[in-house]
């Protein structure tokens, strides 16, 4: 039985070996990582499609939220048919992507328009739907009454009016 040994012709062996056991294993684990990561949902309960909006009570104030339970806000500069929250604001205040589906409680009319990029974002009554970043758990509203990027910003109400700022405890919470 031949053994290993260092300085011979069979340790140069044995290192090359070793080496390529490690590569392999190492290639194997990026590999497993990799699949892992793909296959597990890589969005954030705020952003994403508005596949179905809801409505929840956050303090003491009925709105309309998306799936997961997120404050969905409307943008006081948009239009019916425009949205001006672009670009960096974008990245912010995420649009809702649509087509939506109403869920419990969301009696309102649901529509979409076409984004600037040709996107389709949701509207409810006539107002552009966004999330907000701030908002890292269900039922938080901190975009509320927040005057940032040329407007201010609404959570919806589920009659699909702009709910007054400082009714769910928006504001000092900006970016």
């Amino acid at each position: 039985m031949s053994y290993f040994t260092v300085g011979t012709k069979n340790g140069a062996k044995e290192r090359s070996m070793r080496i390529r056991m490690i590569a392999v294993a190492g290639v194997a684990a990026v590999a497993i990582g990799a699949a892992a990561c793909s296959s597990s949902s890589s969005s954030t309960g705020a952003a994403g499609s508005g596949a179905g909006l809801k409505t929840a009570t956050i303090n003491g104030v009925s709105v309309v939220t998306n799936a997961q339970g997120f404050t969905l806000y409307s943008f006081a500069p948009d239009t019916a048919t425009t949205s001006k929250c672009t670009g960096a604001c974008a990245q912010i205040w995420p649009p809702v992507t649509g087509p939506a589906a109403a869920g419990q409680g969301v009696t309102g009319t649901l529509g979409t328009i076409t984004r600037s990029d040709g996107s389709k974002q949701v509207t409810y009554n006539g107002h552009p739907l966004y999330t907000y970043t701030a908002d890292t758990a269900a039922g938080q509203a901190k975009g509320n009454g927040l005057n940032v990027d040329g407007g201010v910003w609404h959570e919806v109400t589920a009659s699909g009016q702009a709910a007054p700022a400082g009714t769910s405890g928006g504001g000092g919470y900006g970016y």
